[in-house]
C-alpha cells in the first residue's frame, strides 16, 4: 500500500460527510526509546489508514507525539493497534471536549529529531525526573496558594485567547525561546516557590518540568493532561474552572472552549473576539484573530494587499509566490505590522495580568496593596532585541535621561521599575532622549510591543 495521502484535504472533507459518522479528536504522547523511528511510522500508516484515522503524528527515537481523529465505531480497534506497544498500554487519551468531523482531514506521520522542538541536550540531565503531576481538583488548590508561581508554557498566540488566572504567559513563538526566559526570570525562587507550569496536553512540561529540576528549582509541579484534560476533569467532577477563554488546538477547529470569557480582540478591529483564522491568501496564510464583520469586509484576508492578490488570476497568484522565499512569514503566528489590534484588551480581568515577579516574595494579600506610583508617560516598547537583552523604546512625548527611575507596563510584562544607567538614542550613546527620540537601553527582562514607558515622578 501507498504510505501517504492520496487524495485531497476536500476529497476526504467528502468522504467523510458522506460516510455520516461520528469522528473523535484526541491526542497523546509517549516518550520512549524507538530505535528504528522510520519503520515504526510505517508500521503506524498501514495500521491506521484502513480505521480512516486522519492527523498530525510525530515520532522520533525519544518516542511519539499526535493528535488525530478517527471514526467513533474505530475507536477500540485503534486503542489494540498502539496497545501492541508495551510503551503504549495503559496511556492517556485525551479526547477533545469539543468535536468536529473536519478537524484533521489528512494522515501525515512524520519522522523528527525530537517529538517537541525544545532545543536542549537531553544527554544534559535526567529527563525522566519530571515534576509531580496534579490533577484539576489539586491544580486549582495549588493555584491558590501565595507561595504558587504558575507558568503557560505555550506559545503567544496559543495563550492570548485563554489562560490560567495569573499565569505568567511568555511573548514567544516556540517553546524554545520560553525555557530560558522563564529560567531567567525566575532564579530568586527556586528554594521556596511552587513552579506550577501547564501546556495543552502536557507533553511540553514533561520535558520542562524535567529541565527546571535540572535548573535547582525544588517544587516543581505540573497539569496533569493539560489543559484538555483539566477542562475534561472539571465538567465531569464540576469543579470551577481557573481556566478562562479558549484552549487553543492545533486543527481545523483552532480552538475549544472552556468558558464563556472572551479575554481577546479582533486583530484588525479590537471587538472583543478569541476567533482565530488564516488568511485566505495562499501566500501569505497568516495566522491571526478576525470577528465575523472583518471576516467579511476583508474576505478573510489580513490586509488590503492580500485582499488584491486573492483577486487576482490563479495563475498570476502562483507567479507572484512562485521563487518568493517568504520564510517565517508564511505561517507565521499573529504577528504582523499589518494587524492594527494584536495585543489583549487593556481592560481584561486583572485576574489574568502576569504578577510581578518583584512580588512574589509577598502574599497575595499584601500584593492587593499595592500603593499607586506617580508617572509621566513617556512612550511605548518597539522591539527587544534578547542576545543582548535590550529594549527599544519610541519616545512619543516628555523626556527620560540616565539615573531617571523608569517603569514598564504591558498586560505580559506586569509591572517592572529600573533605574536608566546607560542610553543610546538614535543610535549614538547619549544622557538623555526627547520626543521623537528612538531610545535603546539594556533590561533584564523581556518587553512586548505593547508595553507602555512611563518615568516615575518623586
Amino acid at each position: 500500500m501507498q504510505l501517504y495521502n492520496t487524495l485531497s484535504a476536500e476529497e476526504r472533507a467528502i468522504m467523510i460527510d458522506d460516510a455520516g459518522k461520528q469522528r473523535l479528536t484526541l491526542s497523546f504522547y509517549a516518550y520512549a526509546q524507538i530505535s528504528d523511528p522510520t519503520q515504526f511510522r510505517n508500521d503506524l500508516f498501514r495500521a491506521w489508514d484502513p480505521l480512516v484515522v486522519l492527523g498530525r503524528i510525530y515520532v522520533a527515537s525519544e518516542g511519539i507525539n499526535a493528535q488525530l481523529s478517527l471514526p467513533a465505531d474505530n475507536f477500540y480497534a485503534f486503542k489494540d493497534t498502539i496497545e501492541k506497544y508495551d510503551f503504549m498500554q495503559g496511556m492517556r487519551l485525551n479526547i477533545a471536549v469539543e468535536q468536529d468531523d473536519h478537524s484533521f482531514l489528512k494522515l501525515t506521520i512524520k519522522v523528527r529529531d525530537k517529538i517537541v522542538a525544545d532545543g536542549l541536550n537531553d544527554a544534559t540531565f535526567d529527563v525522566t525526573n519530571i515534576g509531580v503531576h496534579l490533577k484539576a481538583k489539586e491544580f486549582n488548590e495549588i493555584l491558590d496558594d501565595p507561595n504558587t508561581i504558575v507558568v503557560d508554557f505555550r506559545n503567544h498566540y496559543e495563550s492570548e485567547i485563554g489562560y490560567f488566572k495569573g499565569a505568567i504567559t511568555p511573548d514567544v513563538d516556540t517553546f524554545r525561546e520560553s525555557l530560558p526566559i522563564i529560567n531567567e526570570q525566575l532564579q530568586n525562587f527556586k528554594e521556596d516557590k511552587n513552579l506550577v507550569m501547564y501546556c495543552t496536553g502536557g507533553i511540553r512540561c514533561e520535558k520542562a518540568s524535567a529541565y527546571f529540576k535540572h535548573q535547582g528549582f525544588k517544587k516543581v509541579f505540573q497539569l496533569e493532561g493539560g489543559i484538555i484534560n483539566y477542562a475534561k476533569q472539571i465538567k465531569e467532577e464540576k469543579l470551577e474552572s481557573k481556566f478562562i477563554g479558549k484552549n487553543f488546538v492545533f486543527d481545523h477547529r483552532l480552538g475549544e472552549r472552556i468558558t464563556d470569557d472572551i479575554v481577546s480582540q479582533c486583530h484588525q478591529c479590537g471587538k472583543p473576539c478569541d476567533v482565530h483564522t488564516n488568511c485566505i491568501n495562499e501566500g501569505c496564510h497568516l495566522l491571526f484573530i478576525q470577528c465575523e464583520e472583518c471576516a467579511q469586509a476583508m474576505q478573510g484576508c489580513c490586509s488590503a494587499a492580500c485582499v488584491d492578490v486573492i483577486h487576482l488570476p490563479e495563475e498570476e497568484q502562483k507567479a507572484i509566490r512562485r521563487g518568493i522565499k517568504n520564510g517565517n512569514k508564511i505561517f507565521k503566528k499573529g504577528k504582523s505590522e499589518v494587524l492594527t489590534f494584536k495585543n489583549r484588551a487593556a481592560n481584561q480581568d486583572p485576574l489574568a495580568a502576569v504578577p510581578n515577579l518583584a512580588d512574589l516574595t509577598k502574599s497575595k494579600a499584601l500584593a492587593k496593596k499595592i500603593p499607586k506610583i506617580k508617572k509621566q508617560y513617556i512612550g511605548r516598547g518597539t522591539h527587544f532585541y534578547p542576545k543582548s537583552s535590550i529594549g527599544q523604546f519610541a519616545i512619543e512625548e516628555n523626556e527620560i535621561k540616565v539615573g531617571d527611575t523608569i517603569l514598564i507596563k504591558g498586560s505580559t510584562t506586569g509591572e517592572q521599575q529600573l533605574v536608566i544607567t546607560d542610553m543610546q538614542v538614535n543610535d549614538a550613546k547619549a544622557t538623555k532622549a526627547v520626543a521623537e527620540d528612538i531610545c535603546t537601553f539594556k533590561l533584564p527582562f523581556r518587553i512586548r510591543l505593547s508595553d507602555k514607558l512611563y518615568k516615575v515622578l518623586d
